[in-house]
């Protein structure tokens, strides 16, 4: 469907450490190999895999991460519009990404098929919940601190969402984190757009940016509008930019009402013609719920070490 926007135009950034300062140090050990271990069949250079709304399999150096589980075919008002995703890929990854806890990022029931010994990389004030459902390796964060997960440095970021999971829970903010190691990938979770995107990250290599910010279930103060979208790809400059929570799930009374526009599926469109109209030099790969992309072949090479 997106073989002809695949390799549109160039890259961007230089440099190469975080601008923020890291207030926390830390490294995960996890107890069993197969709980903390990494992938079992790497790819050479790594892999993003991209399985609907917010949920990825990144597989860097040998460490598999998991981002924002959420799997099933319906979660609350939401009803998944394609076919769940396998879960082999996902089997034992080293870290559980969580940006907040909005139903559709955070899951209890599409959590479950982890083990609770995985570690749980989440914001301040999801601990007790996470415990509460029996993981046992739950670690905090806030935007600014930092955390070894196998070979990858994990780095919490900012994001502009309010992430309390209803009206009456105790308040958690949301992040963004980026995944360090021989690439760099900023998963951006939820956020609306923000000017601090400028300074989260100096030389990126990928961001995996929302852009369905759409419509009154979807407002673009605290989610990326495609036009946002491409503004925060300017201010991160990433090497690669692939567009994330989109198109997998109905938005509520889309499911009932089935002639209703759906404008939230309409995103990718929006996006790429805000880009090639605002930003033509933004590279982007167009991902579809289940495709992946290797690395290696979408970056360029690695510089050669004596």
């Amino acid at each position: 469907m997106w073989a002809q926007f695949r390799g549109a135009a160039v890259e961007a950034g230089a440099g190469g450490r975080p601008r923020e300062t890291a207030t926390h140090d830390d490294t995960l050990k996890p107890g069993a190999p197969s709980a903390g271990g990494g992938s079992r069949d790497p790819v050479a250079g790594g892999r993003i895999l991209f399985l609907g709304h917010a949920t990825t399999l990144i597989e860097l150096d040998g460490t598999r991460l998991v981002t924002d589980p959420v799997l099933r075919r319906q979660v609350g008002p939401l009803y998944r519009r394609v076919p769940p995703p396998l879960t082999r890929p996902l089997t034992d990854p080293a870290a559980i990404l969580l940006s907040h806890l909005h139903l559709d990022h955070y899951d209890p029931a599409s959590l479950r098929m982890f083990r609770r010994d995985t570690p749980v990389l989440a914001p301040v004030g999801a601990r007790r919940s996470l415990q509460w459902r029996g993981f046992r390796d739950v670690r905090e964060m806030a935007p600014g601190e930092r955390l070894r997960v196998g070979s990858l440095e994990i780095v919490a970021t900012a994001a502009r969402h309010r992430g309390t999971r209803h009206p009456l829970a105790a308040r958690t903010p949301s992040l963004g984190y980026v995944v360090s190691g021989s690439r760099s990938i900023y998963f951006a979770g939820d956020t609306g757009l923000f000017p601090g995107m400028a300074d989260l990250w100096d030389d990126l290599d990928v961001a995996l940016l929302p852009i369905a910010g759409l419509g009154p279930w979807m407002p673009e103060f605290k989610h990326l509008s495609p036009r946002h979208a491409v503004r925060a790809a300017e201010l991160l400059r990433p090497r690669l930019v692939i567009p994330i929570h989109w198109g997998t799930y109905h938005l509520p009374g889309t499911v009932i009402m089935r002639l209703r526009p759906d404008v939230h599926r309409r995103a990718p469109l929006v996006f790429m013609r805000e880009a090639e109209a605002l930003a033509p030099e933004i590279r982007i790969v167009m991902l579809d719920p289940g495709e992946s992309l290797d690395l290696a072949g979408a970056l360029p090479p690695l510089p050669h070490t004596a």
